[in-house]
Parts: structure tokens; C-alpha cells; sequence
């Protein structure tokens, strides 16, 4: 698999466990499955789910960054990662939260996240 193709698909795996990190802890308490747990459990628990996402997010920095021999420049790899993570957390948020409304002014923001990776991939 290429370095290109590999990048890409490490970083989509470490936003997913990322954003289950950052806020799946909230889905597990409004089914009642961590609701009881106190603050620190919580955090234990997100933390060790966060550690699952450097496993696939400092792959995929060193495989990419052309410095190691990857295709991406630093900012290359930082602009990808943050559509990347918009992109992963819009579904997330869609399946797992009621009445998650995607709007206008969302689809906006990310068009215009979608405009600067074009403009950060010219020459």
C-alpha cells in the first residue's frame, strides 16, 4: 500500500477512536451505561480509548510527512487530518446522537475546510 493511501487511512482510524475519546463518553452516559461513573472514571476510560488514536495518529504522521520520505508536507497532514476528524465527527454525531441536525452553515464551514486542503495542496 502506498504512503499516500496508508496516511489517509491511519488518520481516519485515529479520528474514530479520537472522537469516541472526546465524545462517545457523552452517548455511554445518556444510555445509562456511564452515567453513575464519577468524572475520573470517565476520564480514565477516554484516555485509554485516546491512546488507541496516537497508535494509528504518530503512524500515520511519520509514514506521511515527507521528511520520513512520505508525500505530505507538515501543514499537508494537519489540514487533511482536521477534514478528516470534521468529517468522522459528523457521522458520529448523525448515528449516534438524536436529533443531531446537520445545517447550512455547517455544510458551509466545511466546504470552506474542503477549500483549504485544495489550497494547501497547490504548488
Amino acid at each position: 500500500m502506498s504512503p499516500a493511501l496508508s496516511t489517509i487511512i491511519l488518520l481516519v482510524i485515529s479520528n474514530i477512536f479520537m472522537t469516541f475519546a472526546w465524545y462517545g463518553h457523552l452517548r455511554l452516559s445518556a444510555s445509562g451505561v456511564s452515567a453513575s461513573w464519577p468524572l475520573y472514571a470517565v476520564i480514565l476510560f477516554s484516555w485509554g480509548v485516546a491512546l488507541l488514536e496516537y497508535c494509528c495518529q504518530v503512524p500515520a504522521n511519520r509514514i506521511g510527512y515527507e521528511g520520513n520520505g512520505g508525500p505530505y508536507s507538515l501543514i499537508q497532514l494537519k489540514v487533511m487530518q482536521e477534514v478528516i476528524t470534521l468529517v468522522v465527527f459528523v457521522v458520529f454525531s448523525i448515528m449516534a446522537f438524536e436529533g443531531f441536525e446537520l445545517r447550512w452553515n455547517h455544510i458551509a464551514a466545511f466546504a470552506l475546510l474542503v477549500g483549504a486542503v485544495y489550497l494547501v495542496f497547490m504548488k
